[in-house]
């Protein structure tokens, strides 16, 4: 469901491209793509001796000629202009030396699509963007969220789910979302984890289904990644720069593949999102990332999605609870409340080293801390990145 529109060349450019990074592991990746190892090693032998053609049915002509005059320059100029209507010159010099051409200056290619009458700017861009802070690997921090929705020709509503890698900035996910519920956001997650593994955390914002508000950042949804093991986080409330890449990664979204007609229908939506997601993966070039393509920076996670969750350990010492239907549990006497998504879950209660101070888990998740110094006691839920607090009383 969440791959449809996703073409057997771009699985196979995918799947080289996730194998040949370093430390990848190719087995693990061929369960994960649905091939047996020796399919996995004859594509990644082809692609070696032969590169992208060699992943094809039939042969394919060079990607480039040893040398261009000056009026072909120009037209693989216009060609990729036409086909990108919002690259300018930066990104249009970057894919021609990636193709092996001698590309011109940045600003010779503005001069010739100015020259043939091509309106620059027509699309947006503007201030150059923030500099940002970038997690240091692959897969250490995910950005999730929905583009809005989009109206479509048959009179429904498109819900693109976003999934973005902090680090590569690579496109892990453009769902063509027919709705944004728990369960959609699942399915589209769950097909992500089973291609591209598990990363370490994983960043929304705080609205329905990832979250039910700033005060109560824990719904079942959140539950489901805290099972995975991914340490689940929040944006600032009403600061959307807290998921910049993500937030502009929609400008791209959508001035490059939104801005046209009306999707005719959800397969239409998804062969075209599938198509742009591949582009902007593999050939856009990125000026964030000194204008290479997401995909020279991303490689797969070495941590496996696990289909049915283990048991959790938790550290000796500490107090375990099971969590009643409403998210109540007792302690010391006292009957209290966690976010009703960990009913009956096991949650642990650990000591601090103050006294009367605990902090309250479930599995690797701090979700609440307890203060019983005063005569009124609270649970209080752990806003994971702002860490702001606010009370949830006593049942």
């Amino acid at each position: 469901m969440p791959f449809q529109g996703v073409s057997a060349m771009d699985l196979k450019i995918e799947f080289v491209c996730l194998a040949g990074a370093e430390g990848a592991n190719v087995r693990s990746l061929c369960r994960r793509f649905g091939i047996s190892p020796t399919t996995g090693y004859k594509w990644l032998e082809r692609y070696r001796m032969l590169g992208r053609g060699g992943l094809a049915e039939a042969s394919r002509r060079p990607l480039s000629s040893p040398r261009r005059c000056d009026a072909e320059v120009e037209q693989a100029v216009l060609t990729l202009r036409e086909r990108h209507p919002v690259w300018g010159g930066r990104k249009i010099a970057a894919v021609l030396e990636r193709k092996g051409l001698e590309a011109p200056a940045p600003s010779t290619i503005t001069a010739i699509l100015r020259r043939h009458g091509v309106e620059i700017g027509a699309h947006g861009g503007g201030a150059r963007p923030f500099v940002r802070f970038e997690h240091a690997a692959p897969n250490d921090l995910w950005q999730m969220d929905f583009k809005g929705h989009v109206a479509m020709a048959d009179g429904r509503r498109l819900h693109p789910l976003t999934i973005l890698d902090d680090h590569s900035r690579y496109c892990l996910t453009l769902g063509a979302g027919e709705n944004q519920k728990t369960a959609t956001v699942q399915g589209f997650l769950t097909a992500a984890f089973r291609r591209y593994g598990l990363p370490r955390t994983l960043i929304t914002d705080n609205g329905a289904p990832w979250g039910d508000g700033p005060g109560s950042p824990y719904t079942p949804l959140g539950v489901f990644l805290i099972d995975q093991g991914i340490a689940i986080s929040h944006s600032r409330p009403y600061h959307p720069q807290t998921m910049g890449k993500d937030e502009r990664f929609h400008r791209s979204l959508k001035a490059e593949a939104l801005s046209g007609p009306p999707f005719a229908d959800f397969e239409a939506a998804r062969r075209k999102l599938g198509v742009w997601r591949e582009v902007y993966n593999r050939e856009r070039p990125h000026e964030g990332i000194g204008m290479a393509v997401p995909a020279d920076r991303y490689a797969a996670s070495p941590r496996e999605y696990r289909e049915k969750v283990e048991p959790f350990d938790y550290a000796p010492g500490d107090a375990l609870r099971r969590v009643q239907p409403g998210g109540r549990f007792s302690f010391a006497g006292r009957q209290l409340r966690v976010p009703k998504a960990f009913a009956r879950r096991e949650i642990a209660l650990r000591a601090t080293n103050q006294d009367g101070l605990y902090e309250v888990f479930y599995r690797h998740q701090r979700i609440a801390s307890l203060d019983f110094r005063t005569e009124k006691s609270d649970a209080q839920p752990v806003h994971h990145v702002c860490e702001q607090v606010s009370t949830i009383s006593p049942v």
